[in-house]
């Protein structure tokens, strides 16, 4: 079914005409040419002369190019036949940390040394595309907390703002409890049973203005069920000192991450690796769906693009015209009072005129 998305756009279309009623005319500065020989030349050509075309005809391109602005600018689009949605998922807000340690390469994958949040992209990503049925959601935060993708079903999109994700983005500490924050604010208005944050980060809380106990006890009043994720390798297991000789994984504070899994109703676990990052990703995979309200889409496919290449086509036709007025497209928009091949000579017959009138 075609259809406009913004059809009140075309209240728009006698606004061209209110400009040239409501502002002055333009004064040009020229004096205008008077002929006062033109009933001579209507009497040799045996037609009344027109030194314009009528006004319709005159106005009839830039109206249509008018029509065509305001019809690519309504957005026309064609809508497909209604397609069901999958509605038996939950709404799931992933909250990555992408403070300054999340950059230490302690993490093993493939017998390969990789930063903690190459990880994370590379497993949470497919963790969050394969889930199908759910409304999923991007949280980064750092020294604050960012919403980089609200919740929907479009979670392609998701991953690839996950992806994109960079150390210090949000700042080189960690503030917790302002993505809890954060998250309870996004997943408070959905299904009581459907909540759910999972929250990555590998250290202490220690910038923000919420304290995340605080933050997850908010939480649990509202139903929303948090699993936080501790990542990064045991101090004994890596040998890599990070900024100051200090390992960042002394940083992480487990007995914090567990009571906001215990407050919430969640669970709490532990990646010292690519293996057990695997691990959980697979357990958060087995996240038990709820029934939710079916939902339909209908797909649009986008036609502006048609109405806006006839508008460019029709201003380069206007161009060339008042640039090159002799061209043989000049026939389309304006008519000819003389031809010069059906009068070669008009001057010399105007001078014998006269000089008969004369004798």
């Amino acid at each position: 079914m075609f259809e406009f998305a913004w059809p009140w756009l075309f209240a728009l279309l006698p606004l061209p005409w209110l400009m040239r009623v409501l502002l002055p005319v333009a004064d040009s500065g020229e004096p205008a040419l008077k002929v006062s020989f033109l009933h001579d030349l209507e009497g040799l050509t045996r037609r009344r002369a027109r030194a314009n075309l009528p006004a319709w005809r005159q106005q009839a391109p830039f109206i249509l190019l008018w029509l065509l602005l305001l019809m690519a600018a309504a957005r026309p689009q064609w809508l497909g036949e209604p397609l069901p949605i999958a509605a038996s998922g939950r709404d799931l807000l992933v909250a990555v940390d992408v403070s300054g340690s999340m950059d230490f390469p302690d993490m093993q994958w493939q017998g390969e040394d990789v930063s903690r949040l190459s990880l994370v992209q590379y497993l949470l990503g497919d963790f969050l595309e394969s889930r199908e049925g759910d409304r999923v959601g991007l949280i980064l935060f750092g020294s604050q907390a960012y919403l980089q993708a609200p919740l929907t079903f479009d979670r392609h999109t998701v991953r690839v703002w996950l992806d994109e994700a960079r150390i210090g983005i949000a700042g080189k500490n960690t503030a917790i409890g302002d993505a809890i924050g954060l998250g309870l604010k996004r997943l408070r208005m959905r299904p009581a049973q459907s909540r759910v944050l999972i929250l990555v980060t590998d250290g202490a809380n220690n910038a923000g203005e919420i304290d995340p106990l605080t933050a997850a006890r908010l939480a649990a009043r509202e139903g929303v069920k948090i699993y936080p994720i501790g990542i990064g390798a045991d101090p004994e297991q890596s040998g890599t000192l990070g900024f100051l000789g200090v390992n960042p994984s002394l940083d992480l504070d487990e007995p914090a991450l567990k009571a906001i899994a215990d407050a919430t109703g969640g669970q709490y676990f532990r990646a010292r690796d690519g293996k057990e990052l695997q691990a959980i990703k697979d357990t958060l995979d087995k996240l038990e769906p709820v029934a939710q309200q079916p939902t339909q889409a209908r797909p649009a496919q986008a036609l502006y693009h048609w109405p806006l290449a006839l508008a460019l086509l029709m201003s380069l036709l206007l161009v060339v015209r008042e640039r090159w007025p002799h061209n043989p497209l000049q026939r389309l928009f304006t008519k000819q009072l003389f031809l010069h091949k059906q009068l070669p000579d008009w001057r010399q017959r105007l001078k014998r005129l006269r000089l008969r009138r004369r004798r």
